[in-house]
This record gives structure tokens, C-alpha cells and sequence, in this order.
């Protein structure tokens, strides 16, 4: 197999126009394209996360976005009114924290600890 330098990660919905409102305040910005029926944002250089209407499918996607200041977004989301699952602190110091979009889909938030 050869290198792989990308990611897209996809996350069913129900419901598109929700989807784009709820995901807009997740990300604090609306998706930066809209190509054919995906809302696509980037989330790095090399990662970006898209939404689709599949009814079907909608609720089962799982992803971690790794994050620094993970209380600073856990502030800006709440401002927001996107609540979250209680913390966590695994044992190797990793603070994680589930947010569930309306259908769901599980999009965690993990910060390594500062050295």
C-alpha cells in the first residue's frame, strides 16, 4: 500500500439543515465548502470532516479531534448551547470529553497533558 496523506471523515445525518446549523457552532464557523450534498470543513492541513444526509447510517460515527485548550472550547461551545459528556482524565493525563451531535454521533475532544 502507499503512503496515505489524508483524511476525510464522514458523519451521517438526518437532517442536513440542522446538521449545518449544529455543526457551525460546534466548529465556531459555518463548513468551509459545500460540495454536492457534503458540508465539508477542514479541520488540518491534512483532515478534513464531512456531513452528509444518510438517514440509515445516521448516529454511528465516533471521532476524536485532538485539541489544545480543550476548556477554552468546552467554553466556547457551551456558549453555544452544545453541551458534553462529563470529563475524563485517562492515566496517561489525556483529558477527554464526549459531545454528541443531535442524532448522536459521538465527536470527542481530547487534550494530551502540558508538559
Amino acid at each position: 500500500m502507499g503512503s496515505m496523506s489524508y483524511l476525510y471523515a464522514g458523519v451521517p445525518v438526518t437532517n442536513q439543515a440542522r446538521a449545518l446549523e449544529w455543526f457551525a457552532a460546534f466548529f465556531g464557523r459555518p463548513a468551509d465548502e459545500i460540495i454536492g450534498d457534503e458540508a465539508l470543513r477542514e479541520v488540518s492541513e491534512t483532515a478534513w470532516l464531512f456531513v452528509t444526509e444518510q438517514p440509515d447510517r445516521a448516529g454511528g460515527a465516533l471521532l476524536t479531534l485532538g485539541v489544545e485548550g480543550l476548556d477554552v472550547s468546552l467554553s466556547r461551545l457551551a456558549a453555544r448551547g452544545v453541551n458534553h459528556e462529563p470529563m475524563e482524565t485517562y492515566g496517561n493525563g489525556v483529558r477527554h470529553v464526549v459531545v454528541l451531535d443531535p442524532d448522536g454521533n459521538s465527536l470527542s475532544l481530547a487534550e494530551a497533558p502540558q508538559d
